[in-house]
């Protein structure tokens, strides 16, 4: 079974609330069993635009493990914090065996 990783581009437009998200975050991302690879730190685009702002990667298990994390009622609440407070974009991906 391969993992499955969350990856995200996050443009964070009220830095002082965000601190909530980022404090309610690893909890649920660990009841799924998941981990951050990436959260936040220095990029740097080699090809094409750079990134909106954050970089996250969380691995997680599996496909179906990130899937139910993104769309659990325990991240809900987290995830309605976090659009009103940012431009996103997020991908879940299949990693590979």
């Amino acid at each position: 079974m391969s993992f499955g990783y969350l990856i995200g581009e996050i443009d964070v437009k009220d830095p002082e609330a965000y601190k909530e998200y980022v404090a309610g975050t690893p909890a649920v991302v660990a009841k799924f069993g998941g981990e951050f690879i990436v959260r936040g730190g220095k990029t740097l685009a080699k090809e094409g635009q750079p990134p909106l702002g954050r970089v996250v990667v969380i691995r997680f298990p599996s496909y179906e493990k990130a899937k139910a994390f993104y769309e659990s009622r325990e991240y809900a609440g987290l995830l309605a914090l976090r659009l009103s407070l940012t431009d996103s974009r997020l991908f879940l991906v299949d990693g590979v065996d």
